[in-house]
């Protein structure tokens, strides 16, 4: 499992470190943006897609709907599954996500377990 790599793009230093810890406890390799504008960064000079992205919504520079538009619109990165992870938790924002692209949608604060089954089912259904 260690091939399998996910982004995560928040804001908070220290749910980042707690969703870093979690996922890399589980074997994944995690790379972390700390906000929009490292988020686009990652996404446009990487070669290669990650597995996963984990992604915020409230970001400094670049909203997560904007990243969810630039993630779908790069060659290579249509079918990389986006969960959602935000503490914005109004229909209108979980539709405003899913429409833009999103595969999942969690409210914070999250179950850790919770999140890493959603982890695994979207691994599972790229496979």
């Amino acid at each position: 499992m260690s091939d399998t790599s996910i982004l995560i793009i928040e804001d908070d230093e220290h749910i980042g470190q707690i969703l870093t810890f979690i996922l890399q406890r589980q074997g994944y390799q995690t790379t972390l943006a700390a906000d929009g504008l490292a988020a686009r960064q990652a996404v446009e000079g990487s070669s290669t897609p990650p597995s996963l992205v984990l992604l915020d919504v409230m970001l400094p520079y670049l909203d997560g709907f904007e990243l969810v538009r630039i993630i779908r619109a790069r060659a290579g990165w249509q079918e990389v599954p986006i969960v959602m992870l935000t503490a914005k938790h109004t229909e209108k924002d979980i539709v405003r996500a899913l429409d833009a692209g999103a595969n999942d949608y969690v409210v914070k604060p999250f179950q850790p377990n919770e999140l890493l089954a959603r982890v695994r089912r979207h691994l599972k259904e790229q496979a």
